[in-house]
């Protein structure tokens, strides 16, 4: 035995730490074998024949495949990686920016709709103007102020705007 593996037994707390220190990076190992693997079933720029070989070479020689694929294709791994992280942050960003939108639509619409009332009630328009309008405004797009389903119903006004009836 070596001077090292002595220096191991006779201090087990640094037996503990080789231990520890063995499986970190065999777990650290298998990390990078299976980003290697998604990251070449990810890659749209090869063809069904290199992701074969290439997941057959990783597997099959898995240090010497791994530290080849690295070599040879490390750059364009991370390259994928941004890619795909910036698509995740313009769909999140999409998404959040349609949610914001659907509460600040309900509510324009609602303001559209008042303005439309101060306006008649100023003069500005008549009271068929103001139907068009409020119509127009109404079937934008499915408001919470009591569009029509297209089931032959009336079309609701909001709460609070007169109807041309002067209710």
């Amino acid at each position: 035995m070596s001077a090292q593996t002595y220096l191991a037994y006779d201090y087990p707390l640094l037996s503990a730490f080789w231990t520890m220190l063995v499986f970190f990076l065999w777990i650290m190992w298998f990390v990078l074998l299976f980003r290697i693997i998604v990251d070449i079933f990810r890659d749209d720029g090869m063809n069904g024949w290199a992701k074969a070989g290439w997941t057959l070479f990783v597997i099959a020689l898995p240090f010497l495949g791994v530290l080849v694929y690295l070599i040879a294709r490390g750059k364009g791994m991370g390259k994928r990686e941004q890619e795909q992280a910036r698509a995740q942050q313009a769909a999140f960003d999409s998404y959040v920016r349609e949610t914001a939108l659907g509460g600040a639509d309900r509510r324009s619409s609602a303001d559209e709709l008042a303005k439309l009332s101060e306006m008649r009630s100023r003069g500005d328009i008549s009271d068929d103007e103001f139907r068009r309008a409020k119509e127009l405004v109404l079937s934008g797009g499915g408001t919470a102020t009591g569009t029509a389903t297209g089931s032959g119903t009336a079309q609701q006004p909001a709460r609070g705007v007169p109807t041309s009836s002067g209710r």
